[in-house]
């Protein structure tokens, strides 16, 4: 919501889709992963150091850092982009 995306009923509009976690999912216990697909992003919280988790990690999901997730995040490949440079 605080990206203005969200209603504030929490609704989202197509393409976004929200993740969908426990009331208490802390990335200390869950990883939140993302693979790109046909030119975009899709993704899924998993628990951390699961068989799953190495799974998904085995088919070249990647981790999404704290720091990537929020509304001041940067967007998917900018990160990528400035390293490149």
């Amino acid at each position: 919501m605080a990206a203005g995306i969200a209603s504030p009923a929490g609704d989202v509009p197509r393409p976004w889709h929200r993740i969908q976690g426990t009331h208490d999912a802390t990335t200390m216990w869950y990883a939140v992963m993302r693979r790109r697909e046909k030119g975009v992003f899709i993704g899924s919280l998993v628990f951390r150091h699961s068989p799953h988790h190495a799974l998904l990690v085995e088919r070249g999901w990647q981790d999404v850092a704290v720091e990537q997730i929020g509304v001041d995040a940067p967007a998917p490949g900018e990160d990528d982009q400035a390293q490149a440079m």
